[in-house]
């Protein structure tokens, strides 16, 4: 059990378990004191206020099973109570749960972590809902105008699993549905193009096609279409930076709503506006350790339904 002996007005000793195990120091100090400044975390250790095992450490050093990290008394810690803004009722976004994983359908909009000027994500929401917040960690990432199944591991144990699985092609497998424009044809079931990803001063991260890019590969089927627009299914082998929205505009087809990688007169004309037309709508993960395979779906939310449906029939096979 990793819980402090002392409550946060007094020195806390908190000895870590096999599931803390081999987090940073500072990342550790992150989650557990939530709201303390960044800034305020090194100091306390740069300070030496901070101990593991009675001596000095580094933020970068990693925790061992056993260690016993001594935390200094830490004033105007926030109550538990705070406000997590609209994000209150992440509870209500799970579609999967056992003691080692959640998988939640994440909202279209709702990003996976603070930062770049967003003070609440997911994780945070999370953490501070459940008791055993400070043990849970995000799996992989979603864009932010992304929505569907996003998996938040429980266990360190499992999390090194997962993301060992993740890192193997087509191991776990992650289904998605996409509105793009133009008929998709029917043949073109892979695209195999690799993908290079840099940052622009000022900008956020963008991603091309490139030669010198890295394997990446993406396997479409189409599902409906009409003149305007297809509805596709998107099932991406390789985990690269914005892969399938990439993949599309390649193939002449980018996805509805894509503000980065799209058209945005064709946005205008679509009748479908307002947000990314992604959805991650199903996640394989096989068998690993002892943890049995587990196959989770996440249903389209109301918006993408309402947006689909004013231009497509409605089938149950979106999501099979």
């Amino acid at each position: 059990m990793n819980s402090p002996m002392t409550t946060s007005s007094k020195v806390q000793i908190h000895e870590i378990d096999a599931d803390i195990a081999g987090q940073r120091l500072d990342n550790y100090l992150i989650k557990t004191l939530k709201g303390l400044p960044k800034s305020r975390i090194y100091r306390i250790i740069r300070k030496g206020e901070v101990r593991i095992n009675s001596k000095r450490c580094k933020p970068e050093v990693k925790l061992v099973a056993g260690d016993l990290v001594r935390i200094p008394p830490i004033q105007h810690l926030p109550a538990r109570s705070t406000a997590v803004g609209h994000f209150n009722d992440v509870e209500s976004l799970m579609v999967y749960e056992d003691d080692h994983l959640l998988i939640i359908n994440k909202p279209a909009g709702m990003a996976v972590h603070g930062g770049s000027g967003v003070s609440v994500g997911v994780i945070e929401s999370l953490r501070h809902a459940r008791p055993e917040g400070n043990r849970l960690e995000l799996v992989h990432r979603l864009d932010r105008g992304t929505s569907g199944c996003l998996m938040v591991s429980k266990r360190r144990s499992y999390l090194r699993l997962l993301q060992d699985a993740l890192r193997k092609p087509g191991q776990i497998r992650k289904h998605y549905l996409a509105v793009v424009h133009g008929r998709w044809s029917r043949k073109m079931v892979q695209i195999d193009q690799p993908l290079l990803t840099s940052s622009i001063a000022g900008k956020e991260r963008v991603t091309r096609v490139n030669g010198q890019g890295k394997y990446a590969v993406t396997d479409f089927s189409l599902l409906e279409a009409n003149d305007e627009m297809s509805i596709v299914r998107a099932s991406p082998r390789t985990g690269r930076t914005h892969q399938i929205r990439v993949h599309a505009r390649w193939a002449r087809h980018p996805l509805v709503g894509d503000t980065r990688y799209g058209d945005q007169t064709l946005d205008q004309t679509s009748g479908i506006e307002g947000r990314l037309m992604l959805h991650a709508a199903e996640l394989q993960i096989p068998a690993l350790g002892d943890r049995p395979a587990i196959h989770a779906k996440a249903p389209m939310d109301e918006d993408f339904l309402l947006k689909v449906n004013a231009s497509f029939s409605t089938r149950s096979y979106y999501i099979q």
